[in-house]
């Protein structure tokens, strides 16, 4: 069902690795300015897989879980990026690259969660049966 909490929580995450190709287009990582955003195509893809496979609990957990560690990887990338190669933190003047990660990864840490407690909520229906 696409109206459940952990839709919308997907969806959150899914705009948010959506919107961190467009702000980190001059993030050059490993003399390449391509892995973010294509690690962030990447969480897009399998967010909307995850939101489209509805129907099997196990296996959203399963591409949530992938997408998170995506988006540990991208927040570390970034840190990287900010911190070492381009001499230290100013915020406004480095932008706010580093939140979008962040924010997905929040999102799906949530999604999980109302997956788990609707997972758990089916098994105490079936046994009331």
């Amino acid at each position: 069902m696409l109206q459940r909490i952990q839709t919308v929580f997907m969806f959150l995450a899914v705009l948010a690795a959506l919107v961190l190709p467009f702000t980190a287009m001059d993030v050059e990582i490993f003399g390449s300015t391509y892995i973010i955003p294509a690690l962030a195509v990447l969480c897009v893809l399998l967010g909307m897989i995850s939101i489209f496979s509805y129907k099997n609990r196990s296996r959203q957990i399963l591409l949530n879980n992938i997408s998170m560690l995506i988006n540990v990887l991208l927040t570390g990338l970034l840190l990287y990026w900010v911190l070492i190669l381009s001499g230290g933190m100013s915020f406004p003047e480095k932008g706010i690259e580093l939140v979008f990660p962040l924010v997905a990864l929040f999102c799906l840490l949530l999604a999980n969660s109302n997956i788990r407690k609707d997972t758990l909520l089916v098994k105490s229906a079936d046994r009331i049966r």
